[in-house]
């Protein structure tokens, strides 16, 4: 395949993108970062540009078989639609067989004041329009949000799992090299254009649960606290500023009203048979990890 990843140069996206170069396909993004700013992308080529310009977006599909498509992390309807517009155009001038979009959220089935829920539905739309072949991932919550300077530190020292969903939330965490691995599968799988998938991990955890394998992985004890998503918002908000930060922490208010508890849960293995897929358990993505980085140094009386 020829790829036109669309995020690659951020964290879920860049997962994709190693994980189709690792497999020898070719893999072309799009970046506004100055190029000594962007992460490094083994096997993938990256040009400078903007998803706001049409003729940015045709020059990276230029040539590709297929699309793997996530938005930015940008809340606003209005240019959300006119970046999905612009991939939707692309797409079809350049005879993209099979575009995968990653909406990054799960999406309720009915309309909300949620701008988070609402510009995915709409970019959804669009491409679904586009007359491209469409396939439809819709994650719940990364587990590598955890593995983070405000998670890792607190985990490793105190045993504390702090994060903004409610401790009875049903969620079934995703990692990003299993989203990688689920949007593969979506690229490649037979008989599932036109359908929508919500993707998760291996199983359907509660927050306590999740402290549960934490404390399996970690080897101590670990307890889970509700984090208020109004803390987790202004904490967001001091590393990508308040519209980002507002457009994120909205899924974590809408969840914390338990307007729809069951949008994080997993869906009974249906989009892992499908999509020929196997999440691993929690507790090995956990040890595949390198918790000491957070570890305390010891002070010198306990030397």
């Amino acid at each position: 395949m020829r790829v036109a990843v669309v995020g690659a140069t951020g964290f879920q996206g860049g997962a994709i993108a190693r994980l189709l170069a690792e497999r020898n396909h070719r893999v072309r993004t799009l970046s506004r970062r100055p190029e000594g700013d962007r992460p490094p992308m083994p096997g993938v080529a990256c040009a400078s540009g903007d998803l706001g310009r049409p003729e940015d977006v045709r020059a990276m599909f230029e040539g590709a078989t297929h699309a793997a498509v996530a938005m930015p992390l940008v809340y606003d309807e209005e240019r959300v639609a006119q970046y999905a517009l612009n991939v939707a155009h692309a797409a079809r001038d350049a005879g993209v067989r099979r575009i995968v979009y990653n909406a990054n959220t799960r999406v309720p089935a009915g309309r909300t004041h949620v701008a988070a829920f609402e510009t995915r539905r709409v970019a959804e739309e669009v491409l679904r329009d586009s007359g491209v072949p469409l396939v439809v991932v819709r994650p719940p919550v990364y587990l590598d949000n955890l593995f983070s300077p405000w998670n890792g530190p607190a985990l490793v020292n105190d045993g504390v799992l702090a994060y903004p969903l409610p401790a009875h939330t049903p969620t079934a965490w995703l990692s990003h090299e299993d989203l990688a691995e689920t949007v593969y599968g979506a690229l490649t799988a037979d008989g599932v254009e036109g359908r929508s998938f919500d993707i998760g991990g291996a199983r359907t955890l509660t927050g306590d649960h999740l402290a549960a394998a934490f404390a399996r992985g970690l080897g101590r004890s670990v307890h889970y606290v509700p984090l208020e998503p109004a803390v987790f918002e202004r904490s967001l908000a001091r590393v990508l500023g308040d519209d980002a930060a507002a457009g994120i922490a909205g899924i974590y208010h809408y969840m914390a009203t338990g307007a729809d508890p069951l949008l994080m849960a997993g869906d009974d293995g249906t989009a892992a048979r499908l999509l020929s897929v196997r999440p691993a358990p929690v507790e090995d993505w956990i040890t595949r990890r390198p918790w000491q980085v957070w570890a305390e140094e010891p002070s010198g009386a306990e030397r």
